[in-house]
């Protein structure tokens, strides 16, 4: 019972949450605050994150206690005190790794995944990926640098994890007094909203005192606009995650200086050239202009997402009894699911042959499991001649293919 990994509750919970906030929001006519695509691709990343963090949450955990044992300055006694304390440095900690991910180029090219969802809504929350937990585990090593307890560490980052979930969100009522300590999800909404007056601020995870203290603090006047001044065009699962760095890449390419390089790099998303965008999103076809008045595909699409969730959710429990060969297949066929998912609301002609390749994985992993290794090929050979005889590709092209 020991190895089971009980993290496994957290995808079901999740769903389990926005679904509540989803009739909620029906009850409360306010449906228009889920868009199917878009809560498709939030959700995306999501799993996404959850799926790569099984490989490597417990290096972030380990660079936590060879800090604490080689390097604190002091030793922190467990109590009541030092909790609040915690708290507080830690939500510290946050609000300055916040900030410098919306201020400096390099930082912000993994945090504004998080910030490229048109809605607001708990599915929002959803978007974050490993890059960013990894540049987070880099701040947060203040924290057992300063002597507290790893336990203690990751213990409160869960809390602060938990909180952070449920301010992402439009179908709680406003409670004003709250905002005078707490961020709330009226305050984090003016966070993710993109109009000038509401840039660059609310940068706290808990609470406004830093916010306060410098000089970053806004309640929410007029009704936000969310997402990024310049909208990103796709829905593409690698795109949304690395259409940035292509930016900083080019940005940095075209510099003539090394001033210019320099923030290319490490300068201000403020002055990044917004012509480049444009450009990369035009040469990579790019663009999100296309909308379907109705999704024919959405059953085969949710059944994905749902074959994911419940993959994910099963492969989390017994990760720790799983096999190299285990790990390998659900890695792949997930992420390989995820990207299908991209694909099918940016309507790619390639996504048929996506789904050949997940075909031959999962058949090939079954024969594996079954101790026939000899034989990994014959659902390569066997998938081939299917095409050959009942022309599939037709079929399956003319049923997810709406535009020609």
């Amino acid at each position: 019972m020991e190895k089971l990994n009980y993290l496994a509750f957290a995808m079901p919970a999740f769903f389990l949450f926005v679904y509540m906030e989803y009739k909620l929001a029906q009850h409360r006519k306010k449906a228009h605050l889920f868009k199917y695509d878009s809560s498709i691709s939030n959700v995306s990343i999501g799993i996404a994150e959850r799926l790569i963090n099984l490989f490597v949450s417990a290096s972030f955990y380990q660079v936590y206690y060879w800090v604490y044992d080689n390097y604190r300055l002091f030793t922190v006694s467990c109590n009541w005190v030092v909790w609040l304390a915690l708290i507080l440095a830690t939500d510290f900690v946050w609000y300055w790794y916040h900030r410098l991910g919306h201020e400096v180029n390099i930082f912000w090219a993994a945090h504004i995944v998080h910030h490229q969802s048109e809605e607001f809504n708990l599915t929002a929350s959803a978007r974050i990926t490993t890059i960013q937990a990894l540049i987070r585990t880099v701040f947060w090593c203040i924290l057992p640098f300063m002597g507290f307890h790893p336990t203690m560490v990751i213990t409160m980052l869960l809390v602060h994890g938990a909180y952070s979930f449920f301010t992402h969100t439009q179908v709680l009522n406003r409670v004003k007094w709250l905002e005078y300590v707490f961020i709330t999800p009226s305050l984090h909404g003016v966070h993710h909203a993109s109009d000038e007056k509401y840039l660059d601020k609310n940068y706290g995870d808990m609470f406004v005192f830093w916010d306060k203290m410098f000089g970053t603090f806004q309640v929410e006047e007029e009704q936000p606009k969310y997402g990024l001044t310049h909208s990103l065009k796709s829905y593409s699962f690698l795109w949304m995650h690395f259409h940035y760095y292509f930016e900083i890449y080019e940005s940095y390419r075209r510099a003539n200086t090394f001033k210019g390089k320099w923030s290319a790099v490490f300068g201000s998303p403020a002055v990044m050239d917004q012509d480049i965008r444009p450009e990369l999103e035009k040469k990579f076809l790019q663009d999100r202009r296309l909308r379907l008045k109705e999704l024919k595909f959405k059953n085969y699409l949710t059944l994905q997402i749902g074959l994911s969730v419940a993959m994910l959710s099963w492969f989390t429990f017994f990760y720790n009894t799983q096999t190299i060969a285990d790990k390998l297949f659900y890695l792949s066929f997930i992420m390989i699911t995820l990207i299908n998912c991209g694909a099918l609301l940016e309507q790619r002609k390639w996504i048929y042959y996506l789904e050949y390749f997940r075909l031959a994985i999962l058949f090939s992993y079954l024969l594996y499991l079954e101790g026939h290794a000899e034989l990994l090929l014959l659902p390569v050979f066997a998938l081939i001649a299917a095409e050959k005889i009942f022309a599939l590709s037709k079929w399956y092209q003319g049923y997810v293919l709406q535009t020609k």
